[in-house]
């Protein structure tokens, strides 16, 4: 016997032209699609709009695969870390991030990562698959529930900077993002311009993404502006010099003018000089850009540290006096793993 389909793999006119083959009217179809993207539905016993008979076929054609949290975590500064199992028993994890004045869905989009950045604890996790759309919605959907929950207010941004590369998972990740921002009812009607996709940089998939036209926000995960250095620490780039990087940027730019956010961690002993600050700036004045100096959190290797302040003081005014926009980004969920690059499901890596 074949195994049913996920229902949330079909579209809303593939469901349309099925209706009439179970006997039952077209608009039928609206009202479930309604159920699964806007209501967030993980059964269908939840679709209590629908009558029971249709439910009945609807399960004898179809299954629903969410997403269950496996573990839950909170910070002591606000900071909720979701380890969710997916139907294949996989794990990945997703984080809410609370400020003061708005809440951050950091959203995973593959189970492990096929990259090798080497200060990033997902990178030592093999890359198992890509999630299907369903599950990047389905986080996002859980973690606007907390947010509602635990800080009383909607989820107000998305960013893609959980497990995984984004680019490399580009139709499910550009699927899912289409119905987070698809108004209602047939999607969770969240804005565009909340939404940021990070990559470690893959130029041919950022000039792909541009051509979406989603209104959404980039980020590149740089950390150096030196050739040879980005490539020690970032080795996949050996195959996309920085000249190309930045040629795919520059389209960005020409195509959204949504300007980029270049993330920078600064490591003692490895781009705290002047040469690495100098050839920041030079980057950063070919294209528009403002820079986010992230704070390093440590995957217990001994291999990178935090620079000491001064550097990062070097680089604030380097980067200022050249007219560029800088934030120094504290990171959040340190004592629960959830910060930036402390993502891996440890009990992955301990396997």
């Amino acid at each position: 016997m074949k195994t049913p389909k996920d229902i949330r793999t079909q579209t809303l006119q593939q469901l349309i032209e099925f209706m009439p083959s179970i006997g039952e009217k077209e608009f039928r179809a609206k009202q479930i699609y309604e159920w699964l993207w806007t209501k967030n539905a993980h059964s269908f016993d939840e679709m209590t709009s629908l009558s029971k008979e249709l439910r009945e076929k609807l399960s004898e054609h179809f299954v629903i695969q969410p997403i269950a949290i496996e573990e839950y975590q909170k910070s002591m500064d606000g900071t909720i870390k979701n380890a969710v199992k997916l139907f294949d028993g996989n794990v990945v994890e997703s984080v809410l991030i609370p400020t003061e004045s708005r809440t951050t869905a950091c959203v995973s989009s593959q189970v492990g990562c096929s990259l090798d950045c080497t200060f990033c604890a997902t990178a030592r996790l093999k890359r198992m698959r890509n999630l299907t759309a369903a599950e990047i919605v389905d986080q996002v959907a859980l973690i606007d529930q907390q947010s509602r929950e635990d800080f009383g207010h909607p989820l107000s941004n998305i960013v893609f900077m959980g497990m995984g590369e984004p680019l490399l998972n580009f139709n499910n990740v550009v699927d899912a993002i289409r119905k987070i921002t698809t108004p209602h009812p047939h999607g969770l009607g969240m804005s565009p311009k909340r939404i940021t996709v990070s990559t470690s940089g893959l130029p041919k998939m950022i000039e792909k993404l541009a051509d979406e036209d989603l209104r959404i926000g980039l980020a590149l995960s740089l950390h150096s502006a030196i050739e040879e250095k980005r490539n020690q620490i970032m080795p996949f780039s050996n195959k996309f010099p920085l000249s190309d990087l930045l040629d795919s940027l520059k389209y960005w730019y020409d195509k959204t003018r949504s300007r980029i956010t270049l993330e920078y961690i600064i490591w003692k002993g490895i781009n705290d000089r002047k040469e690495d600050i100098d050839a920041l700036v030079k980057f950063c004045m070919q294209v528009p850009v403002k820079v986010n100096l992230i704070e390093y959190n440590a995957i217990d290797d001994g291999i990178y540290q935090q620079a000491h302040e001064s550097a990062t003081n070097k680089y604030i005014a380097a980067l200022e006096n050249a007219g560029i926009v800088v934030n120094v980004r504290r990171s959040r969920g340190k004592d629960i793993d959830a910060a930036c690059g402390q993502l891996a499901n440890k009990n992955k890596l301990a396997e």
